[in-house]
């Protein structure tokens, strides 16, 4: 897995309007010199971040952007997910196979009504699975039961998955500003 490079600028631009000092407003000029991307480029990342609110544009001659929320509540998590979407990182594709119906221990040999049976049972599990996700409770191990009608290949990556996401939801851009060394000029806030 690997996030794009859309993401990384866009936590470093954070970083970078997190230590400006007494918050003042960042122009996109300054902001691309220093991070080494074009001005458009980082603009239209720049656009998706005031977009779902997590910085704000200054108009007016010494304009720019600046940090809606306190460093310490901007979640990287928050980020990742504004930047790259909010989809799930794997999804099993096998669900057809013969190995997948091993994994969950269903008969090879369903009727009609088994398999819409399961369609439903499939489709409240991603409907409890995205409830889950929405309400950040990520703390719970994955629970690998034998027989249950979920790809057990699925559930350990789901687990992993909200490890992850537990992580980043953990780690703000505060989190940077204060791990990083005084050398680099960043001021803790």
């Amino acid at each position: 897995m690997q996030f794009s490079k859309s993401t990384d600028y866009a936590l470093h631009a954070l970083v970078y309007l997190a230590r400006s000092e007494h918050n003042r407003s960042t122009g996109i000029k300054e902001l691309s010199a220093s991070l080494g991307v074009s001005e458009s480029y980082l603009s239209k990342i720049m656009s998706k971040l005031r977009q779902d609110g997590i910085v704000r544009a200054v108009p007016g001659v010494k304009g720019g952007y600046e940090l809606a929320h306190p460093a310490g509540q901007i979640t990287f998590l928050k980020v990742i997910q504004v930047i790259e979407g909010r989809q799930h990182l794997f999804e099993c594709s096998n669900v057809n196979s013969q190995q997948h119906r091993l994994l969950a221990e269903e008969p090879a040999d369903h009727t009609d009504k088994q398999q819409e049976d399961k369609k439903q049972r499939d489709r409240q599990q991603k409907e409890m699975q995205q409830k889950e996700m929405q309400q950040k409770d990520r703390q719970a191990e994955p629970e690998i039961k034998p027989g249950a009608s979920e790809c057990l290949v699925k559930q350990i990556m789901d687990g992993a998955e909200r490890q992850l996401f537990q992580y980043l939801e953990e780690h703000t851009i505060q989190s940077v500003l204060d791990a990083a060394p005084p050398a680099c000029g960043v001021h803790k806030m």
